[in-house]
Formats: C-alpha cells, sequence, structure tokens
C-alpha cells in the first residue's frame, strides 16, 4: 500500500532552524540549501536538504516522498546548491528504480530513525524491496554544471567521429 507522506511539524520546524543556520553560512554535515524554480509560479524555492556521497558521486533523495521540492527539480532540471557559503549550479538526473536501489539501501543503514517510518523497507530489506521503495522516494544523481559540459562535448565529439 501507498503510503501518504505529511512531513511532520517538527520537522517543518527543524528545517525552519536548519535554513536559517545554512543561510547564515554555518556548516552542518552533509545538509544543504536546495534553491529551484517552482513549477507553477516560476519563483525560487528553497528547502534544506540532505547531500548523499558515494564513490565521488552525490545525490539528492525524496525521503519523505514526492513532495514539492521533488516535483519541482523533475520539472527543472536544475538548480542552485548552497553548502556553506559556497553555492552552485547544478543539473540533476532522476535515476531508474533499479538504479537508485542500491543507494536508497546505503542511505537508510545510516539514516535518523524518524525517517524509517516512511519507509516500508528495513536496512535488511532485499534490493528488489528497495526497487518498489524507489518508486515512492525518487533519487537524483548530481552534475555540476563543468561536469556535464565537459560530458556533453565529449558526447558531441564521439557522435562526430562516428558521422565520419
Amino acid at each position: 500500500m501507498t503510503k501518504t507522506y505529511r512531513v511532520p511539524l517538527s520537522v517543518r520546524v527543524g528545517n525552519l532552524l536548519t535554513t536559517t543556520l545554512l543561510r547564515a553560512g554555518v556548516k552542518l554535515g552533509s545538509m544543504a540549501l536546495l534553491t529551484v524554480r517552482g513549477r507553477k509560479s516560476g519563483l525560487p524555492r528553497t528547502t534544506p536538504i540532505a547531500v548523499g556521497e558515494q564513490d565521488g558521486q552525490r545525490w539528492l533523495i525524496g525521503a519523505y516522498g514526492v513532495v514539492d521540492w521533488v516535483r519541482n527539480l523533475r520539472a527543472a532540471g536544475e538548480a542552485i546548491l548552497t553548502q556553506g557559503r559556497r553555492s552552485e549550479h547544478i543539473f540533476v538526473v532522476e535515476l531508474s528504480p533499479k538504479e537508485a536501489a542500491p543507494i536508497l539501501k546505503q542511505s537508510l543503514a545510516g539514516a535518523p530513525g524518524f525517517l524509517l517510518k516512511y519507509f516500508e523497507a528495513t536496512p535488511a530489506s532485499s534490493l528488489e524491496e528497495f526497487e518498489r521503495e524507489a518508486q515512492h522516494h525518487p533519487v537524483f544523481l548530481v552534475q555540476s554544471a563543468e561536469d556535464r559540459q565537459a560530458r556533453t562535448e565529449h558526447e558531441n565529439i564521439t557522435r562526430r567521429r562516428s558521422i565520419v
């Protein structure tokens, strides 16, 4: 059964406090501010988010499900990620459930206890169960603007060579 995700008041209050500290430039572990253009209003929307990292790649996980920042990020495909006093223009690629499952499994193993109630899978669950979870908890691969430009240039060169 699909769960209804409603962010509790305690998390909303915590987000307000976290946002205030992050805007002041205080580093809070892996926390960052994600600013993405609203899909309906077009106005910038900012929310605190944990940035996961594994094998030199960064991830954003919709721990509370398909909430507004997830919908906005899907629509925009890009955002500003601010950590400390450093802001970075990023692009994102949403992973398929099969690609997202191992990342979700690893992330859930180190997640705070209050997040576990939003998942039907547990850290001991199989990858197949995490594939089902990934349908309700999207995972985005973060690409810096520089990485994306270099990748695009490489693909264009490869495409040109195959034509010749």
